[in-house]
């Protein structure tokens, strides 16, 4: 019978908008659990602001995403969602454009994903401080595998 394995990455996006590759997590959670099986790998965000994206990374894709969000969802004073920095709502529209989680299929104990496609989380809050704003809050991302 299948088995469910749950992990949970700690990614810190920084000061800048963010897509952060984490295709090398993804694969690195199956090698130890997957065990050359079939199933899927669940990737969700549990967040307000991030998402999941499935994309080319390193080409220049990933900078052109963060530029069709911008253009899509400026960061200036018309959402109606105000605390934290200025342009914050736009933010919590992210995830209906980039949504928090992804569904990928494993076979043979591998990520089956396409020559080019990375999976990424995409973060557009640049205020990403802890309560005391003092350092960075990492985001968490659970991966979740059934094989």
């Amino acid at each position: 019978m299948p088995s469910f394995t749950t992990h949970l990455l700690s990614v810190t996006t920084g000061r800048t908008e963010t897509v952060a590759d984490l295709t090398a997590d993804c694969e690195q959670f199956l090698t130890r659990v997957a065990h050359g099986g079939d199933g899927l790998l669940n990737v969700f965000v549990p967040h307000a602001t991030a998402g999941i994206a499935i994309l080319e990374t390193g080409a220049g894709s990933d900078d052109d995403l963060l530029t069709a969000l911008q253009t899509l969802l400026p960061a200036d004073d018309r959402w109606r969602h105000r605390h934290g920095s200025p342009g914050h709502g736009r933010d919590h529209v992210l995830p209906a454009l980039v949504p928090p989680h992804a569904t990928l299929p494993v076979i043979g104990g591998r990520l089956e994903l396409g020559t080019w496609q990375s999976v990424c989380l995409v973060e557009l809050r640049v205020s990403n401080l802890d309560n005391c704003g003092a350092s960075l809050r990492p985001e968490s991302v659970c991966l979740f595998s059934r094989v």
